[in-house]
């Protein structure tokens, strides 16, 4: 929110300086990100309030004229201009005038740039000065014209000191929406500074008629609009605005328009109320009605308005319209709409101030992608109370600056009016939360200077009743905050917790997906975090044929962010390999993992089930590239692997094998994972087609997902040590020949039992398939090691351990001994 110093000077008193203010602020509660001042640029000796004398043409250009201006020295000083808001023969506006050595900003050049003015020739004729735009002097980009004065400004006056201001940039959490306005944030200062507040009084003016008869207005939905006031105003004369209004929208971030709109505008930033102006006129009554009307109703599913900015809007039934006797004109809290908007030729408004359900305008506003600074407000809660006094201002200001006359009385329909929140603070809460002793009285007198109507009762406790703008209180630690906050957070001691604190319970779960981390950290993979949302496309790109999933088997958004995250995940696979594709683009290495939660619909439950899955992603060269692995083979198949086997050895949970036929698989490079004879996951090389569809451009690419929950509750983290035996070992080579269909790991499996305990260690170091050994068959060789924890083995001995082992293998797997 951007406070100009001079609008906030109005409401209170500031005896501080701009950083002194902006620190007070900001251990209140209200953070000032910045201090920017308007007019350090201008030079005192430089740049003034000057009037202009005379105005004449331009001997050699039709364009430019030839204007004498005062600036309060002893001669005018005549220069060329070619604003087109000053013509021949003008006399008499007070205008911004700049003399040799002024450093002002090039109107001309796109980019920010600064020059200092000298004595030039244009066209002929000498020029010494000039009279400045609005982009000239640093306030705004509007350089279609000069600064026209207010008739007050005092001529010969140095700019900075009639113009010059500071500018307080206030970051305001959700829970702050009480200041986004310069009362609101005036009413803080009052109070943290010890100072009153000045709230403008409404004037006394000429009203008309009675609004009663001349327009209708009925709340179809009183849960989303609690309340709806209106004003009419009519004989309104449309124009721009005074400067200083336009001064005080621009210096607040705001594009004046007409004078009109910059009154709601104006009223919106001075109250926190937000307004819509409609044409009168172009407000329709209902069929066989003669009254224009106002309902405020939900959207019918499809129904279409075009909004101010000029774009075709299509609601559903949960927003909210203003609606007259013909349809739409306004999408409530959020946007007007086009048919009913202000114009050179309107000359009587319909001034509306409502009230809107917070939860519904911040939905609709997301929905329809339609940030405007109303939506800003009504989606952070809006005090109903406003509405009235908000009117009466823009009323005001109406019939001053646009010379309206305003009917007699407003429409206010107000069937949600709230009872007032009443809050009893129990004494001993303060020192509870704050750890500081302070005087009830005093606690009064801090709730007190931010409207809040305090009670001292009988058992100590403060009852307190909140103001209708404190959306945001409603318990007693709310109202310990806002002592906290006036009496000074700098001034709240250290303190430390009386009591003991708890022992740490430890949580298995939680340590057990830690150390998941830190092994897979020590492979030399690196952690990802991807969104829990995705599309259906993304998953179709996991199949060659890209087949798309039912819609109806996953769990969508109500309200998604984009059609990219627009459904909860069931798998990981899609976005690691979308992560994987992205990295990709700038490294030629890629490895890492993700532990992340998925969701998947629960028949007969509000929540769906949320099992975590761990996905591990390799692609690129085995090694990062050095002077010494700069041939480095592609990781393959079987580096993904060995990551999985040295996860589940140092967790203790023994896995298997079995081959897969996965679509999002290369045929034959893919194998299930079990264990406890259940399968919980998937791992292998990712088909040449499905890379091609998630752009990852890497030879090739191994994907792994399981089910971690499944994994970590066969985890076992006792480690049982032996002792290393002092005996030398004995070491065998081992041949068989079996089936094709035999798996490696399930013959290994068997030599390692029937090997008993003084067999240590089984490698398989060969396959081989030959015409030799038969059509159907291989060989498999494996490595066996012998040792005895104490004594050395025979050869007689291992001799023994090798015919048993023959034994179990042909009784199991109709091996062979080939060598």
């Amino acid at each position: 929110m951007l406070v100009p110093l001079s609008w906030l000077k109005g409401y209170v008193d500031i005896d501080l300086s701009p950083k002194e203010l902006a620190n007070v602020l900001t251990l209140g509660g209200l953070e000032v990100e910045n201090i920017r001042t308007i007019g350090q640029d201008w030079a005192p000796d430089k740049v003034f309030v000057g009037q202009v004398v005379q105005v004449r043409q331009h001997p050699q250009a039709d364009r430019l004229v030839l204007v004498t201006v005062d600036y309060g020295q002893a001669e005018p000083l005549e220069v060329v201009t070619g604003a087109p808001n000053l013509h021949v023969g003008d006399c008499g506006q007070k205008v911004v005038f700049a003399i040799i050595g002024a450093r002002l900003i090039d109107g001309h050049a796109e980019e920010l740039r600064y020059q200092v003015l000298k004595k030039s020739k244009i066209r002929g004729v000498e020029s010494a000065g000039m009279v400045c735009s609005e982009k000239e002097l640093g306030i705004s980009d509007e350089h279609s014209g000069i600064v026209i004065l207010p008739e007050d400004a005092p001529v010969g006056s140095p700019l900075v000191d009639y113009w010059g201001d500071t500018i307080l940039d206030i970051k305001l959490e959700p829970n702050m929406a009480r200041c986004l306005s310069i009362i609101g944030v005036a009413r803080e200062v009052a109070a943290l500074t010890g100072k009153r507040i000045k709230v403008p009084a409404a004037r006394n003016i000429t009203v008309g008629e009675p609004i009663g008869g001349q327009i209708r207005v009925e709340i179809a939905d009183p849960d989303l609009c609690p309340r709806y006031s209106a004003a009419l105003i009519k004989g309104v004369k449309i124009k721009p605005s005074p400067q200083w209004l336009q001064r005080r929208l621009t210096l607040a971030g705001m594009r004046p328009i007409n004078n009109i709109v910059d009154i709601t505008n104006y009223v919106m930033l001075e109250f926190g109320q937000p307004l819509h102006a409609f044409d009168y006129k172009l407000v329709r009554a209902l069929p066989g009605e003669s009254t224009p009307a106002i309902i405020v109703r939900r959207a019918h599913d499809q129904e279409t308005m075009s909004t101010l900015d000029g774009n075709q809007r299509v609601f559903n039934s949960e927003m909210l319209l203003i609606t007259d006797g013909g349809g739409p004109v306004g999408v409530a809290g959020v946007m007007g709409g086009l048919e009913s908007e202000i114009t050179e030729s309107t000359s009587a408004i319909l001034l509306e101030a409502a009230n809107f359900n917070y939860i519904n305008i911040r939905r609709t506003s997301t929905v329809l992608k339609i940030p405007s600074e109303a939506a800003y407000r009504f989606g952070r809660g809006v005090d109903p109370e406003l509405t009235l006094a908000a009117l009466r201002r823009s009323v005001d200001l109406m019939n001053e600056l646009a010379e309206g006359i305003p009917a007699s009385g407003c429409i206010d329909v107000y069937p949600g009016k709230q009872v007032p929140t009443i809050i009893d603070l129990p004494a001993h809460e303060i020192k509870r939360l704050l750890g500081i002793d302070l005087e009830p009285a005093y606690i009064v007198r801090l709730l007190e200077s931010l409207d809040f109507k305090c009670t001292i009762m009988a058992n100590g406790a403060i009852r307190t009743v909140v103001p209708s703008y404190r959306l945001d209180v409603s318990i007693p630690a709310d109202l310990v905050e806002e002592v906290a906050r006036l009496h000074g957070l700098d001034k709240l001691r250290d303190t430390l917790i009386d009591e003991e604190m708890p022992g740490q319970q430890p949580n298995r779960d939680i340590e057990l997906e830690e150390r998941v981390r830190d092994i897979l950290v020590g492979c030399g993979l690196s952690e990802i975090i991807t969104y829990s949302m995705t599309n259906l496309a993304s998953v179709a790109c996991l199949t060659p044929e890209r087949t798309m999933p039912s819609a109806e088997q996953y769990i969508k958004l109500t309200n998604p962010l984009s059609s990219e995250h627009e459904y909860l995940r069931q798998t990981l696979m899609n976005t690691t390999l979308e992560t994987m594709a992205s990295n990709l683009r700038f490294v030629d290495r890629v490895a890492v993992f993700e532990i992340a939660n998925v969701y998947l619909p629960a028949i007969g439950q509000r929540l769906p089930y949320q099992p975590r899955r761990l996905s591990i992603g390799l692609a690129g060269a085995r090694d990062i590239r050095s002077w010494l692995t700069n041939d480095s083979p592609i990781m393959d198949f079987y580096d993904l692997k060995g990551v999985l086997e040295t996860l589940c050895r140092r967790l203790g949970v023994p896995t298997q094998f079995e081959p897969e036929a996965h679509p999002s698989f290369y045929p034959g490079r893919a194998v299930r994972i079990n264990l406890g004879g259940a399968s919980i996951g998937v791992l292998g090389e990712v088909h040449p087609q499905v890379c091609q569809a998630f752009n990852i451009e890497a030879p090739r690419a191994c994907l792994l997902e399981l089910d971690l929950d499944a994994l970590l509750a066969q985890a076992n983290t006792d480690v049982l040590f032996t002792g290393i035996s002092r005996m030398p070992k004995l070491s065998e080579d081992l041949a068989l020949v079996v089936a094709d269909e035999v798996r490696s790991d399930d013959v290994a499996r068997t030599i390692h039992e029937a090997g008993g305990s003084l067999l240590v260690d089984v490698v398989l170091f060969d396959v081989y398939r030959g015409k030799q050994l038969g059509e159907g068959r291989k060989s498999l060789a494996f490595n066996l090691t012998f040792q005895s924890p104490d004594r050395t083995l025979t050869t007689e001995q291992t001799a023994q351990i090798r015919a048993r082992i023959i034994r179990q293998v042909a009784q199991k797997y109709q091996a062979e001994l080939r060598s």
